[in-house]
């Protein structure tokens, strides 16, 4: 049985996966990089090692240095959360090699699904609905170009290795296909190593709708439901809900079945997601398998009760599930926000900088998920997000109202965050009546700009407080004017109270 558990990872993650191994009574391990020497997860784990510098590939993606600390530190497995090694076929297979359990699928479902091209090939001959296209690797431009023509327009091409809205592009007029085709191999290059693209037929009006599926090493898979993701920019999820406003009970059960066809045709072990796109009609096709925890994986638990990082260790234990399909239901409706760290007004620009204070919200059905606090300096190598808001509510619109309650309850200050565009996106109209595709930001810009529109007064009106907030506190640090040094607060303190105790 897992005893101590290396967390191969930084951040909310990582905290997230020690708080299951705490409640296990497993010990669990961090890693951290020079750039995270202050970071909580290295204060909150067990034991923690310091793995190399600030750039990820010297840090987080360095497998033999992690190996090299798992072995070091006793830990008989590694999490590695999500992002960085989580998807690496070579990491699992290396762990596998070093004797050390990998909490995820082996090699060959890594592998498998990671290559989106395998991925096509492997659900059409399981029976699961892909959208129309290529189902061989394209690195020729003009082969492109002509497989675009035959296909027609619009069209998604994306690279064949990766993930993430990397390598991606929507070719919707002739003119730009050489240019979007150019553009989509070159960022494929850049970040996967591989240039290769496959193109889809692009669906009109998409809605992203994944399903979480747990699946033993005994041939036991099972569905979690859907998670409603269209909430997007730039092809990054931005708000996540379940169950989706759109789904039907019918469909709901078809799609869940084959989710759980498509885990079983790599013969999966493990937590896993497999995305779908749907049109307005609830038309679905296979879009990709996620083979590790999801970001958005709180609302799952949230509505159908069952901690996924502590099957994760059961799973990687050998144990069957423990539950079955019909066990499994959803119960109210929950919603997900990523607060980043960043500008929304100015292009989305990450923010990194020191946080000078801090106020979560709390109240009833709020969960957080973070990893900073005050006087924490956000560093400039790693993603921006800094924490996940999740809310719960009996119903869609509870949980809707408590999420903007939270927001508004919810004070950064030091830097720049998304929270008050979060805001804006629980007004609008569309999303409060659930009538929004993975185009919903691009079609509501204009909507969800900031409308502060602060004026010479205003200005002015800041910097007198700003002014006047510093001498009072500049006085305060003053010695007194007779020459002695102020008296501190404790010190009459316990004064008074030994003239009371007399």
């Amino acid at each position: 049985m897992i005893k101590k558990i290396l967390i191969a990872n930084r951040g909310e993650i990582a905290i997230r996966v020690m708080h299951s191994c705490r409640e296990m009574g497993i010990r669990s391990v961090a890693v951290y990089s020079e750039a995270d020497r202050n970071s909580l997860h290295v204060r909150y784990a067990d034991e923690a090692y310091l793995i190399g510098p600030a750039s990820s590939a010297q840090s987080y993606l360095n497998i033999e240095k992690i190996i090299e600390v798992a072995k070091k530190s006793g830990a008989d497995a590694i999490h590695p959360g999500y992002g960085f090694l989580s998807e690496n076929a070579e990491f699992s297979e290396r762990c596998k090699e070093e004797g050390i359990i990998f909490i995820g699928p082996d090699a060959y479902a890594i592998h498998t699904m990671g290559d989106k091209i395998t991925a096509r090939k492997t659900m059409l001959a399981a029976g699961v609905p892909v959208v129309p296209g290529t189902t061989e690797p394209i690195t020729d431009l003009h082969e492109a170009v002509k497989t675009i023509k035959e296909i027609g327009l619009p069209v998604m091409v994306k690279a064949s290795a990766g993930g993430g809205g990397k390598g991606m592009r929507l070719v919707e007029r002739e003119e730009d296909i050489e240019s979007s085709v150019q553009a989509a191999k070159s960022e494929a290059l850049a970040a996967f190593g591989d240039d290769a693209v496959y193109i889809e037929k692009y669906i009109n009006s998409p809605h992203h709708i994944e399903f979480q599926i747990l699946a033993d090493q005994h041939g036991n898979c099972i569905h979690l439901f859907e998670r409603e993701c269209s909430v997007q920019r730039r092809h990054q999820k931005v708000v996540e809900e379940t169950p989706s406003p759109i789904m039907t009970p019918e469909v709901r059960e078809e799609m869940g079945r084959h989710a759980v066809a498509a885990a079983k045709a790599v013969n999966y072990a493990g937590a896993g997601t497999i995305e779908f796109i749907a049109d307005d009609n609830l038309n679905y096709y296979f879009l990709e398998m996620n083979t590790r925890l999801q970001v958005e994986h709180p609302i799952t638990e949230q509505v159908v009760g069952v901690d996924l990082v502590r099957e994760q260790i059961h799973i990687a234990n050998g144990e069957k599930l423990r539950y079955r399909q019909e066990d499994l239901s959803q119960h109210g409706h929950a919603i997900e926000v990523r607060v980043y760290a960043e500008d929304t007004d100015n292009n989305f620009m990450p923010s990194p900088g020191k946080i000078h204070h801090i106020h979560y919200p709390l109240g009833p059905g709020v969960r957080h998920d973070s990893y900073v606090y005050n006087g924490y300096e956000i560093p400039i190598y790693y993603d921006p997000m800094i924490s996940k808001l999740v809310v719960w509510g009996n119903t869609r619109e509870e949980a809707v109202a408590r999420m903007k309650r939270a927001l508004e309850t919810f004070k950064i200050s030091g830097v720049k965050t998304s929270i008050p565009f979060l805001k804006r996106i629980m007004e609008a109209d569309d999303f409060k009546k659930g009538r929004y595709t993975t185009h919903f930001i691009q079609n509501h810009r204009e909507a969800l700009k900031s409308k502060e529109d602060c004026s010479d007064t205003c200005v002015d009106l800041a910097a007198i407080t700003a002014f006047v907030d510093f001498m009072k506190k500049r006085e305060k640090a003053m010695p007194s004017p007779n020459g002695k040094a102020t008296m501190s607060p404790w010190k009459i303190f316990g004064r008074k109270k030994a003239v009371t105790r007399l």
